[in-house]
């Protein structure tokens, strides 16, 4: 692995060129901010009348057309959703960017897929900060930052490189540490942890188990307290120091039985089934997916969205009333 900090990097190298953002949502907002406070000149690009782009003139930014944007800036960065990414880049963006720019993108998805393909005289760079923005903006603003990852995909004026650290760099992220990838490696293990782990197999498990325990008499907030609030608890342990510091941390009837559980619900069935999940995303049949929905107008979105079996929400609206301070906080979008 091979890891550059602030020490390895000249920032000088974004001194004289303008840092255009595209899209001020939950990446953007912070890729912007804090660009401009680590001495960046910062525009944002972004839909007119857009409620993202009156975010951004009242953080006191300039905010032009996805075009103009695109155009002015020397360094250009695609904050955009993926799922618009190639039909905004086709429209508004290619045309527009001059040979010698260095365009970034904040996922791989768009230009690994083949669904985004800069022109030749474009240095083409990924920095992917391993959290949201607003995550993203919080340590910058505490004197910490992000770990995050950068790859190079075009470097047609030889600056590729120095630009893309830099600009990791300005993020905080050389705080932290800044983790050499490629486009591939970063999109295929984002989408399949997204989907396996983080976002598909973690919200689904917790919520099979809410429902194991109501539907045996079980009451609702209980279920919630032990299936969904404690969870926070673990996961924080193991972001701390890993699963067998977790493990330590816990009691032995927790560690003991966890075990024998996990064993039962981690069968070679669900490993099978999570290699046919990567397949998926490798031979880029799910980003394919997401983008002819999206141009559809999103109706097999929709219909997931109705699937899922809402009972707990209100339960859990009842248990963070207790604790006023828990408080959800979407990030901008």
């Amino acid at each position: 692995m091979k890891v550059y900090r602030d020490a390895d990097i000249d920032t000088a190298v974004l001194k004289d060129r303008l840092v255009a953002i595209i899209g001020y949502g939950n990446q953007g907002h912070a890729h912007a901010l804090n660009l401009r406070d680590s001495g960046c000149r910062v525009i944002v690009g972004a839909r007119e009348n857009s409620p993202s782009g009156a975010r951004a003139r009242e953080a006191g930014f300039e905010v032009v057309s996805y075009g103009e944007a695109a155009a002015r800036g020397d360094v250009v960065m695609v904050s955009l959703p993926d799922e618009h990414i190639p039909d905004v880049y086709a429209a508004e963006i290619a045309e527009r960017l001059r040979s010698g720019t260095a365009l970034g993108f904040a996922h791989g998805l768009a230009v690994h897929f083949g669904h985004v393909v800069p022109d030749a005289g474009l240095d083409v760079f990924l920095i992917g900060p391993k959290g949201a923005g607003r995550w993203l903006r919080a340590e910058y603003e505490a004197g910490r930052g992000l770990a995050c990852l950068y790859a190079v995909h075009q470097d047609a004026t030889g600056e590729a490189r120095a630009i893309a650290l830099a600009y990791a760099a300005g993020l905080g992220c050389g705080r932290a540490g800044i983790v050499e990838t490629s486009f591939a490696e970063e999109c295929v293990s984002d989408l399949f942890g997204e989907q396996a782990v983080l976002c598909g197999g973690i919200p689904a498990l917790i919520e099979a188990g809410y429902r194991t325990l109501v539907e045996a008499g079980i009451s609702p907030e209980m279920a919630y307290f032990e299936c969904l609030h404690e969870a926070k608890l673990i996961v924080d342990l193991m972001f701390e120091g890993g699963p067998a510091y977790m493990r330590r941390a816990i009691s032995t009837t927790a560690e003991y039985g966890g075990y024998l559980a996990g064993e039962r619900l981690v069968t070679e069935e669900t490993r099978q089934e999570m290699r046919r999940i990567l397949d998926d995303v490798v031979s880029g049949a799910f980003a394919a997916r997401l983008i002819a929905d999206t141009r559809a107008g999103g109706p097999e979105l929709a219909r997931l969205r109705q699937g899922q079996d809402a009972d707990i929400e209100p339960v859990g609206a009842r248990i963070r009333a207790l604790m006023p301070w828990l408080a959800p906080k979407l990030p901008d979008s």
